[in-house]
């Protein structure tokens, strides 16, 4: 990496680590704000389908005007939006006798601004860095999100000890000056806008892939929803449980949370070393052994009440989660190399959908029971085992040079 790009390079590593603060800051102190609020469980549980849910919906958006006007043009704009959000949600906690509503608004300006940071960074990641430098900066962007998941929910837990909304002003203070940094530090390479598509032939192009492939990466797409919605539900329903039932507060519950995230994360990290190399129609089991080892932690949840047993539990569908999202995104990016752009945000669209239904949805379902609610999330994840077996065709994903060498 040459020495002029190191700084510009060590700016955009930011940008993943900012994003996931979004809501993996929040979750372990939902049942604190729950209670300054006097809200209910799936009330406070919106907060993070608050930003979740629009931030789906704008990365489509986001990357389509990325390639016309440029990375930097829409991204350096959503980090300060991100950051105004959370500066406007500290203020109306900290002025306001009854904020939820507006606290409710800012997270949905935090999750506009998201849509246009992560898969951005990746894509002018991939603009300023070629062949084997390019494999390793979006390795080392990659692991930039997972620091930032294991570390998200113990400062989340460390900075609401100060005041409770202290996390809000937290996001302002790092993605503004980062927003701002992106904007004058960061040199974005020249593009040839004269072949952009428009905006028909951009989702014309996403159409005929989904025809050419449509089951298999809906399948993949899926799975990698699913294990998001399971993943962020679990955490949000952990957070309220160990307080609850347990007496567990403050930071000790970002400590315990961070468990299965950094379990997670390392995996993730590790399993995307490995998927470097030729593994082709491995993808599919390495996909499918994972789903089935999340359904068998899920269901383990839904026995046991004993905590540890809990949390071993928590750690294997960390590892499992860990394991499925690199190979499913290897699956996603390698189907197209014309329309990759397109199908990267559709997924990522999909991920941030499963993230911002998940809480709420736990929350609804805790008043069946521990047991049903575990068992239910085991079924619907062996469906999408299910899904993923029957309709998953690595030959029809992958191209040649992947395939070989098995």
């Amino acid at each position: 990496m040459k020495s002029s790009t190191k700084l510009p390079f060590a700016i955009l590593c930011t940008v993943p680590f900012i994003m996931v603060l979004g809501n993996s800051m929040l979750v372990p102190i939902l049942p604190l704000i729950r209670t300054e609020l006097g809200v209910s469980l799936v009330q406070v549980s919106l907060y993070i389908t608050a930003f979740s849910l629009p931030a789906g919906i704008v990365i489509p958006f986001a990357g389509f005007f990325s390639d016309h006007y440029g990375r930097k043009t829409i991204m350096a704009p959503a980090l300060l939006l991100y950051g105004l959000g959370g500066l406007l949600a500290g203020l109306a906690a900290w002025l306001l006798a009854s904020p939820y509503y507006l606290i409710l608004g800012s997270r949905i300006l935090q999750g506009i601004g998201a849509g246009g940071t992560y898969q951005l960074a990746m894509a002018l990641t991939s603009d300023i860095f070629q062949s084997k430098e390019r494999t390793k900066a979006l390795g080392l962007l990659e692991a930039s999100n997972g620091l930032g998941k294991v570390v998200s929910p113990i400062a989340g837990s460390a900075i609401s000890l100060l005041i409770w909304f202290a996390p809000f002003f937290f996001y302002g203070l790092l993605a503004i000056p980062i927003g701002l940094a992106v904007w004058f530090l960061v040199q974005e390479p020249k593009q040839n806008k004269k072949n952009k598509p428009d905006f028909g032939q951009y989702f014309q192009e996403l159409g005929v892939l989904l025809k050419q492939k449509g089951l298999s990466l809906m399948a993949s797409i899926l799975a990698g929803m699913v294990v998001l919605f399971v993943l962020f539900g679990v955490l949000s329903y952990v957070s309220d449980i160990l307080e609850a039932n347990y007496g567990i507060t403050g930071i000790y519950i970002g400590l315990l949370i961070a468990i299965p995230v950094g379990v997670m994360a390392l995996t993730s990290y590790l399993a995307g070393l490995y998927f470097q190399e030729k593994i082709g129609k491995l993808l599919k089991i390495i996909i499918i052994a994972g789903l089935v080892i999340e359904s068998a932690a899920l269901v383990t949840m839904g026995f046991f009440r004993n905590i540890y047993v809990f949390f071993v539990a928590m750690a294997f569908m960390g590892f499992a989660t860990g394991t499925i999202l690199p190979a499913v995104n290897t699956l996603i990016t390698s189907s197209s190399a014309k329309s990759r752009g397109s199908i990267t945000c559709l997924y990522g669209s999909m991920r941030f959908f499963g993230v911002a239904l998940g809480p709420p949805a736990f929350s609804l379902a805790m008043t069946l029971g521990q047991l049903p609610l575990f068992i239910g999330a085991a079924v619907l994840t062996g469906l999408i085992t299910l899904l993923a077996l029957v309709f998953i065709k690595t030959d029809k994903m992958l191209p040649e040079d992947m395939l070989q060498n098995n």
